[in-house]
């Protein structure tokens, strides 16, 4: 039993700085940039680190398009266009997407409040 004193530090060890933890997989949302490209186009670029997919960074872009489109008074949006690419860590997102007071022809439409509603029960801040 002399090496039993080594058994504890050796398993703690083996619990080291590589094992993920749930942190790792919460994703940080590092800030939206809005731009208005003309009267009701409008830009939204996102970063965040730990997405588990660019999905994420579509839905954080989408939550940024909600947010934007109640605080200007409408309430629909249409998804044009996302592009995402990851940059030494950094999840980068930019979407655009155009505002309405009702509801806009084509396939990818938002119902901005009830988009709102749902990034709020996900955790996904909006601006």
């Amino acid at each position: 039993m002399k090496y039993a004193g080594l058994i504890l530090p050796l398993a703690l060890a083996s619990c080291g700085a590589g094992v993920p933890t749930a942190e790792d997989f919460i994703p940080e949302y590092k800030g939206v940039e809005t731009v208005l490209l003309d009267g009701d186009l409008v830009q939204f670029n996102v970063a965040m680190t730990k997405a588990l997919s660019t999905n994420d960074v579509v839905d954080y872009a989408e939550c940024a398009a909600a947010q934007y489109t109640v605080i200007r008074g409408y309430g629909f949006a249409r998804h044009v266009r996302t592009n995402v690419a990851e940059e030494g860590g950094i999840f980068v997102g930019d979407a655009v997407y155009t505002i309405s007071p009702s509801l806009p022809q084509g396939l990818k439409t938002i119902d901005a409040e009830v988009v709102l509603a749902e990034c709020g029960e996900r955790g996904i801040p909006t601006v």
